[in-house]
């Protein structure tokens, strides 16, 4: 145990793959890995409340700090009594650093080696970040786990390009290190590099030398294709030390999941539940289930059979259907809310698998069984 309190402990390992069961200790309470974080990007998992997303299952949250210093402001944050209570949550927060914003906004941003300068995508102001304010500004909200900003490359780049972004996230990473001042705060370094394999490793390797908290694989499900994925994070996780936790970022298919899980990785963040919840996409263990076609119209049967979920509790495949189809909010928020249980039931059974062994065999299964359903990127 730290002298903080803060500290990871892995339980379980399973003797088929590189799988673990383990407990993260943050100031606001223990998180038990493998764990899926639902996504709060600016303060709220979009249109669930924290009372919904704690009835889950979920353990901890996201948010980011990009999309934070824009509206409302940090200083009104702070004013309104810090981000668990500004998110109405009281469990462990994970802030993202805005280094994803540099990836997803490009072309709003002018990047150089000292940081970053956005022009806001809501009124066109411009808004600077580099490493030291980025880790400034995450020691302010006082969320759990924090992460160092980094510059995430898009997929196709030239060489030249994506070595320069991995030697900026190095040094960035070195600058929040020196900046975080927060002692209640874990901080995470983010390994880049595409799927350039001796990218990954380099940028690993510098990041283990200054003894982060914990590490995240960043730069992956940007459009490098499935294998692509898993096939760079079995390399990468390789560099990472057995006893920090390892973070895949932004990977978020269950199928994903159980892959990674097998190699070693133990959090997951995705919008995938809610995004494809107000989609009418809902997620279940036999398959994925499009409520909005025409075969629900008389369907009295819940979205999933033995799921505990409000959802499934109160509410027909046919009157879900009936709310996407009159615009009543209500379709929206009931798929959305099955499917953080969905995800929620799913990180329990892994759990529980790597705690009574065999968790090889039975992630075959159930790789196989996601395989069956179609295996699309952003379904299963």
């Amino acid at each position: 145990m730290s002298e903080t309190g803060l500290n990871f402990s892995v339980l379980h390992k399973d003797s088929g793959s590189g799988a673990r069961c383990s407990v993260l200790r943050t100031a606001h309470g223990q998180v038990e890995t493998p764990v899926f974080m639902p996504v709060g990007t600016a303060g709220a998992v979009k249109g669930i409340t924290p009372d919904q997303v704690e009835q889950s299952g979920a353990s901890i949250i996201l948010a980011n700090i990009y999309h934070l210093l824009l509206r409302p402001g940090i200083d009104t944050v702070e004013k309104l009594g810090g981000l668990h209570k500004f998110m109405g949550w009281g469990k462990p927060i994970l802030t993202d650093s805005g280094g994803y914003q540099v990836f997803s906004l490009s072309s709003l941003t002018k990047i150089d080696d000292k940081g970053v300068e956005f022009a806001s995508h809501v009124d066109g102001a411009k808004v600077y970040l580099d490493a030291r304010r980025a880790t400034k500004i995450q020691n302010r909200l006082g969320a759990d786990i924090i992460m160092c900003f980094d510059q995430c490359a898009a997929f196709g780049c030239k060489e030249s390009e994506l070595r320069k972004a991995v030697k900026r996230t190095i040094s960035w990473a070195s600058a929040c290190k020196d900046s975080h001042s927060n002692d209640k705060q874990m901080l995470f370094g983010i390994v880049q590099g595409g799927i350039e394999l001796d990218l990954r490793a380099e940028c690993a390797s510098e990041l283990v030398k200054l003894d982060f908290d914990g590490y995240a694989i960043g730069g992956l499900s940007v459009g490098e294709g499935h294998e692509n994925m898993i096939k760079t994070t079995e390399y990468t996780v390789d560099y990472l030390p057995d006893d920090k936790p390892r973070y895949l970022m932004g990977v978020g298919t269950p199928a994903d999941i159980i892959a990674a899980v097998r190699m070693g990785v133990d959090m997951f963040d995705c919008v995938l539940p809610t995004r494809n919840g107000r989609n009418s996409f809902a997620f279940t263990g036999a398959g994925p289930v499009r409520l909005r076609n025409n075969a629900h119209i008389n369907d009295g049967s819940p979205i999933e059979d033995g799921c505990d979920c409000y959802s499934c509790r109160n509410f027909s495949r046919g009157t879900i259907r009936h709310f996407f189809n009159v615009g009543e909010m209500l379709g929206p928020i009931l798929v959305s809310t099955h499917n953080l249980r969905f995800y929620q039931r799913l990180m329990a059974k892994i759990r529980e698998v790597i705690a009574e062994g065999g968790f090889s065999d039975w992630s075959e299964v159930q790789l196989g069984k996601y395989r069956a359903f179609g295996g699309k990127r952003g379904q299963f």
